[in-house]
């Protein structure tokens, strides 16, 4: 019985230590099974990451490469040159001595095929600097390109094409003025292609990083591919190439190790193991916060502009309801800055995030763009008046941080995804929105209509006429007299710029804030200044007003400019007034200091226009030295307006008077309005009952007429 009894003790030892031994076995099978798994998934992750990649690189290759040869297309067949010499006898010995010849041993492109108006006749063909049959190289395909091409337009057509020898990316393009004229002939056809050599795949495969990149008929299994494909869309071709696949290389060169860890498990199993789920996790953390930091904004945890347009993507392809786009732009968060530090805005940018994150419940993402700028996409039923009214409420009252009280505002562009719009498309939208909201003054919210690409459009193309106006000398100067206020003699004249075009005269109120904002309010300056001292030459005896933009005085060059013009028409700058407005004493005060005692220096004198009407003080009087004060006419015109409007302009008279600042009043426009003036002790009138702004022409009749008189 005892022997029975041990006999069971050491069965039940010897199982236990057998299943110990088994379990431990298991848990060790176990564990080297979950670290493969582990080591395999990154293995496939890493190959796949890098594969994807290499698609990319891949389609931007094809990309690249049509981007030259459509380039090059343009800058040969948009050329005055070129369309005149194709509309001659010698088109054909044109086209190869500029595009034939050159494709012998051009590296943009293989050959150059120039055809007629009539979309059939061959004017000149050359592959390689030899002549060739383009309808039997390319086939039917290249008529059916030259066609679509025929028509004028500023992007070439470029497809990719099957040829006797192989593929070839061909540009067609219209030859054509750089500037089209109202109506044009039929128009020839300049192509251009380049063969899908070895050089061309080397070249892509150096740029792009796809080693072993070569171009088949079909896919080769095992290995990556993008397909080429023609003008209708039919797969004729592959770009292929070996995937890299660096997480099994990797794998392989860790392989021994991992051999050595097997063998010896039984002493280090159980600390490899761990070491290596830690690992894992590690790694799968680095992972994660590398993913999210790519798509974030580190300062508010908002998604950045990168992780919005991939949820708007993803939006799109689930089929989801289309979104609503509204970008937020702070009003005032520069002030801010400026004022706390940029510690105090760090955290009011992330008390706006939390704000605009919580804002409504149909608000799925916030996003932030730029310093204050922030994106909200908006998903459900309410309107978008709703919403726009909910953000701004949120901007209703005061932040508080560290017991201080901040204020601003915010400014809304708002745009919905209608039909196939891409998620830049839908940015640019509510971009354009916002741009007009911030444009139409603080607390706005716009929604994207149509009409704002067409006014952008507009104000491009007006431009451009303004550009040409500047350079051709459209713009011309007209004179207003200014007058002495006890004698009524003309004792000087001021210049002002108009623009007359072939529909109509355009406001200098719509012009020159276009030039300022375009960067030609300095050529428009000059010429100004260039055309209105060359008048003033025929009048010896009268000083010269001339009107200067803020930009321009806070342009460090504007004096020397000025001298420069001087010197050159031998003008003398004692007789030169600049008239500036007092936004430039705001704007850069100190460079405009800079430049107005420059030019004073050499005897330029200087007038403050407009006073009255904005925040000048005292002190940006005494500061800038003007010789010259000029009151804004809506002074001079509230005397009908109010029973105060004479005591108001009295004081302002007086305090120049006390600067002894000689005082200029403009706009006036009754006998009733001058007499208050003059009584005042203004000693310079200026409106139409003095004169109306007149061309140099009638000028110089008018001063005829007073000394004749």
């Amino acid at each position: 019985m005892s022997s029975n009894l041990a006999g069971r003790l050491v069965r039940t030892q010897t199982s236990s230590i057998i299943a110990t031994t088994v379990c431990f076995l298991v848990v060790a099978l176990v564990l080297t099974g979950l670290m493969a798994h582990v080591v395999v998934t990154m293995t496939r992750s890493a190959n796949e990451i890098d594969d994807a990649r290499a698609s990319r690189a891949a389609r931007a290759a094809i990309g690249a490469f049509v981007a030259r040869l459509g380039a090059t297309t343009t800058d040969n067949a948009v050329w005055d040159d070129a369309y005149r010499a194709i509309s001659s006898p010698t088109a054909a010995d044109w086209a190869y001595e500029n595009w034939g010849k050159t494709s012998e041993d051009y590296a943009l492109y293989d050959g150059a095929i120039v055809t007629g108006p009539d979309r059939s006749s061959v004017v000149s063909a050359y592959a390689k600097g030899k002549p060739f049959q383009p309808g039997t190289f390319f086939g039917e395909a290249f008529y059916q390109q030259i066609n679509v091409a025929s028509d004028p337009a500023k992007a070439p057509v470029v497809n990719f094409i099957k040829t006797e020898s192989g593929i070839a990316l061909i540009a067609s393009q219209a030859i054509q003025p750089f500037e089209a004229a109202a109506e044009l002939p039929k128009f020839s056809v300049l192509s251009f292609y380049k063969e899908f050599t070895s050089e061309v795949l080397d070249t892509l495969s150096n740029e792009h990083e796809l080693e072993g990149l070569s171009l088949e008929t079909a896919p080769k299994p095992g290995s990556l591919n993008t397909p080429i494909t023609d003008m209708k869309g039919a797969v004729i071709g592959y770009l292929v190439w070996p995937s890299k696949a660096p997480g099994s290389a990797v794998f392989h060169q860790v392989y021994p190790y991992l051999a050595a860890s097997t063998v010896i498990l039984s002493l280090f199993l159980i600390g490899v193991l761990l070491v290596g789920a830690s690992e894992a996790r590690r790694l799968r953390q680095l992972a994660q916060t590398a993913l999210f930091e790519a798509g974030h904004d580190s300062l508010s945890g908002l998604l950045n502009r990168h992780g919005l347009l991939n949820l708007l993507e993803e939006l799109d392809n689930s089929g989801s309801s289309p979104p609503r786009l509204y970008l937020v732009d702070l009003d005032g968060f520069k002030a801010v800055n400026d004022a706390w530090g940029h510690a105090v805005g760090d955290d009011l940018i992330r008390l706006v995030s939390k704000a605009l994150t919580a804002c409504h419940p149909e608000i799925i993402a916030v996003a932030r763009l730029g310093g204050d700028e922030f994106a909200l996409v908006h998903i459900g039923s309410a309107t978008c008046g709703e919403m726009e009214k909910t953000i701004l409420a949120l901007f209703a009252e005061p932040f508080k941080i560290d017991g201080r009280t901040i204020e601003v505002g915010a400014s809304i562009g708002a745009a919905a995804r209608n039909g196939d719009v891409p998620p830049l498309e839908l940015l640019r939208r509510a971009d354009m929105a916002l741009y007009r909201a911030k444009a139409n003054g603080r607390g706005q919210a716009i929604e994207y209509d149509p009409e704002l690409d067409r006014e952008r459009q507009r104000v491009a193309e007006l431009e451009g006429q303004l550009k040409n106006a500047i350079s051709s000398g459209a713009i011309e100067a007209v004179f207003q007299p200014l007058v002495s206020a006890s004698t009524g003699a003309v004792t000087g004249l001021e210049a002002l710029a108009r623009w007359r075009t072939a529909t109509g005269n355009i406001s200098p109120e719509i012009f020159i804030p276009l030039a300022e904002r375009c960067g030609l309010i300095d050529a428009l300056g000059v010429h100004m200044l260039r055309t209105s001292i060359e008048h003033a030459k025929s009048w010896p005896d009268l000083a010269l007003s001339v009107n200067v933009s803020p930009i321009q005085l806070c342009n460090p060059e504007f004096a020397a400019e000025v001298i420069s013009v001087l010197q050159e028409l031998d003008f003398n700058p004692n007789r030169l007034t600049l008239e500036i407005t007092e936004g430039v004493l705001m704007t850069n005060p100190d460079q405009a200091r800079r430049s107005i005692d420059q030019l004073k220096r050499v005897g330029i004198k200087f007038a403050l226009d407009d006073f009255g009407c904005g925040y000048a003080s005292i002190g940006a009087l005494r500061q800038f030295g003007f010789d010259r004060m000029k009151i804004d006419r809506s002074l001079v015109w509230a005397l009908d307006e109010g029973a105060n409007g004479a005591d108001v302009l009295r004081a302002t008279i007086s305090l120049a008077t006390a600067l002894q600042i000689p005082v200029t009043a403009e706009g006036i426009e009754t006998t009733r309005q001058a007499a208050i003036l003059r009584d005042a002790g203004c000693d310079q009138l200026q409106g139409y009952l003095i004169g109306k702004p007149m061309s140099a022409y009638d000028i110089s009749s008018k001063l005829e007429e007073e000394s004749a008189a």
